[in-house]
């Protein structure tokens, strides 16, 4: 089974299982999974979050190349529109280095009016910034001279993969995708969107492209006993789901979330599963096959022992049933 992927962004709110204690699991679980075989795993960012969302995925990122020798480290979504593309180049060359060529990347323009103002980065009209640091990136990992502000200028050293990394686009826009990714991701599973990638990539000669689905819910869960699971579950679920919705009211369509105001309504949106493993090999089965099945075990700082059950659980009864 290629089409599953865990997940971490290291948040850890008040109530939760603190940062330090965090981290050191969440390194352990995905070296745990590259020996299981675990085909990804992707690491998020965000800037200024109350619950210590991670900032600086690249160095989590290094740490988890360090511990681990095949899963493929996804940093999903790199928020480029804050960051200087050259040096961003820079630490993906040197992180594709430590890794021996297993980093791909998903870059998406940003919707968190906050993290703007955080950089002193305009918020209005940062499709246009975002497109223009996105080229100068792509320039960059080629390991090839460019211009760059009037002058010529090689960024080195070079990534181990090449052309480059892998480079997902995500976001609402889909001709930008087409032009300067190697595939896209689009914000939402908007039918119209993904039509207008195929039709620019064919306009470019580049055939159909490579066209990535958020199909499915946002992470899986899988349990002997759902009802004990979500009671366990349910303030994590809720903080990130209540984060997500917030941050999304200033750019709307940017996430699926929408704000919840109990355990039990976030559990009847369908936004996680929280399943048996036999309805887990269910759900795989049933969703868009450009999607994955996520795990986040340490969702919103959950007590790490919980999600070991659930990962191992998953990785004994879900994955030989599918493989």
């Amino acid at each position: 089974m290629s089409n599953w992927l865990l997940h971490h962004d290291l948040r850890a709110p008040a109530f939760a299982t603190p940062q330090v204690e965090l981290y050191a699991e969440a390194l352990a679980m995905t070296e745990w999974a590259d020996g299981k075989g675990c085909p990804r795993v992707v690491i998020s960012e965000h800037h200024g979050s109350p619950d210590g969302y991670l900032p600086s995925p690249f160095v989590f990122a290094a740490a988890v190349a360090g511990r681990t020798r095949q899963i493929r480290i996804m940093l999903s979504a790199l928020v480029l529109t804050l960051r200087d593309p050259l040096s961003t180049a820079e630490d993906v060359a040197v992180l594709d280095i430590i890794s021996n060529g297993r980093v791909e990347l998903t870059v998406v323009p940003g919707y968190v009016p906050d993290e703007f103002a955080m950089f002193d980065i305009p918020f209005e009209g940062r499709g246009a910034l975002f497109e223009e640091k996105l080229a100068t990136l792509v320039a960059a990992l080629s390991g090839r001279p460019f211009i760059h502000g009037g002058r010529e200028i090689v960024v080195t050293p070079s990534p181990v993969q090449h052309p480059r990394p892998f480079l997902v686009v995500g976001g609402s826009a889909p001709k930008r995708a087409a032009r300067l990714g190697d595939a896209y991701l689009p914000a939402v599973p908007d039918i119209q969107l993904g039509d207008a990638y195929v039709a620019e990539c064919r306009r470019l000669g580049k055939g159909d492209g490579i066209l990535l689905w958020p199909d499915g819910p946002m992470w899986v869960f899988v349990t002997d006993d759902p009802d004990r699971s979500w009671a366990q579950l349910g303030p994590h679920a809720l903080h990130e789901a209540n984060s997500y919705a917030r941050w999304a009211a200033a750019a709307p369509g940017s996430n699926p979330w929408t704000p919840v105001e109990t355990v039990d309504e976030l559990r009847s949106s369908g936004l996680y599963a929280v399943v048996t493993p036999d309805e887990c090999v269910a759900l795989a089965r049933q969703i868009d096959p450009r999607a994955a099945l996520q795990l986040k075990p340490l969702v919103a700082g959950l007590d790490p022992d919980i999600g070991w059950r659930s990962l191992e659980l998953f990785v004994d009864q879900v994955v030989p049933t599918l493989a």
